[in-house]
């Protein structure tokens, strides 16, 4: 069975095709970052114009580099939500469009579950049951995963997401966007323990994250230099990394203890951050990562998904279906 995936949730246009016997054997990426960096963040008018470009001529390219014809695909699997609404339409549109032409099923993916389900590509894989942190610029929550499509969350963030402190710390040192691989560019040449920044809710109980906080104590950071120059924004950068990478280290770990499991998976874009995953490696656990390729959104994640629910005999009906919101736990 081969399942083609489109993703357009955000500002990647992902399209992969995954096989039964053979895994992922064609996948492309367009990435919008030099569309929306001047702004900041990303546009959705823009995402969504740039996605109805770009994802018919992935798809073309794809089918070719996995040397098969369109008639030889079984499913169309598609990002339902949660993302961007705008974007959201023009996958979902075009690929139940596509499932009507070829008269195979269309599959609706969650996001956050192909997010959960990519560390699956990689060799080693996690044993059922674990603990999934979902870690990306719009979440971050800690979800205890009993079997597929059995996900309880556990705690998530109150306000902002981890990726979104590190791209709003990024635009306050002048840096580009996306902030994370910025930030952690720069960290490399900080100086330990020049700045210290709060470890947000980890002195409560509870497993949820809060970190709009940050933003404010970087702020007063700056407000209190003489000079912004690069040295400072550098241990700037560091302090914040080892502020967001402890946070979520001691959650992670009292998530493992509380529930006793010690099956850990790192999931989306900040996991292909290093200083986590070299700081998860102190765990108690297994800990399980998705190749780097697969942390930000792709069409692989999103095809293994679909491909997933496919072979368990799930398919969605004629109607485009998006939510710009979607609980993890209200998947079908």
């Amino acid at each position: 069975m081969r399942v083609l995936g489109i993703e357009t949730s955000c500002d990647e246009t992902g399209v992969a095709v995954y096989d039964t016997k053979q895994g992922i054997i064609g996948q492309n990426i367009y990435s919008q970052v030099d569309l929306h960096a001047k702004y900041g963040g990303v546009v959705p008018e823009l995402a969504s114009r740039d996605h109805i470009q770009k994802t018919l001529p992935l798809i073309h390219q794809t089918i070719a580099d996995s040397e098969l014809k369109i008639e030889e695909i079984d499913g169309i699997a598609y990002t339902a939500g949660p993302g961007l609404t705008p974007a959201l339409m023009v996958g979902a549109t075009l690929g139940r469009a596509l499932a009507w032409s070829l008269d195979v099923p269309a599959i609706s993916v969650h996001h956050m579950e192909a997010h959960l389900l990519a560390t699956l590509l990689a060799p080693s894989k996690p044993q059922l049951p674990f603990i999934a942190l979902l870690v990306s610029g719009g979440h971050t929550m800690l979800v205890k995963v009993g079997d597929f499509g059995d996900y309880e969350i556990l705690g998530e963030s109150l306000d902002d997401a981890a990726g979104e402190a590190f791209d709003k710390t990024a635009k306050l040192l002048g840096l580009g966007y996306p902030g994370g691989p910025e930030i952690a560019q720069l960290a490399e040449k900080g100086t330990p323990d020049v700045f210290t920044f709060p470890r947000p809710m980890t002195d409560r109980p509870g497993l949820d994250f809060s970190f709009s906080g940050l933003k404010t104590a970087v702020q007063t950071a700056v407000n209190a230099v003489d000079e912004l120059d690069v040295q400072t924004r550098a241990d700037i950068a560091l302090a914040l990394e080892d502020a967001i990478v402890s946070t979520l280290f001691i959650k992670c770990r009292r998530a493992l203890e509380t529930h006793g499991i010690y099956q850990l998976v790192l999931a989306g874009g900040v996991a292909a951050n290093q200083s986590l995953r070299e700081r998860m490696i102190r765990l108690d656990a297994t800990v399980h990562y998705p190749p780097i390729s697969l942390c930000t959104d792709n069409g692989a994640m999103i095809a293994y998904a679909g491909h997933e629910r496919l072979r368990r005999g799930l398919s969605t009906g004629l109607a485009v279906d998006c939510r710009a919101r979607w609980s993890i736990e209200e998947i079908e």
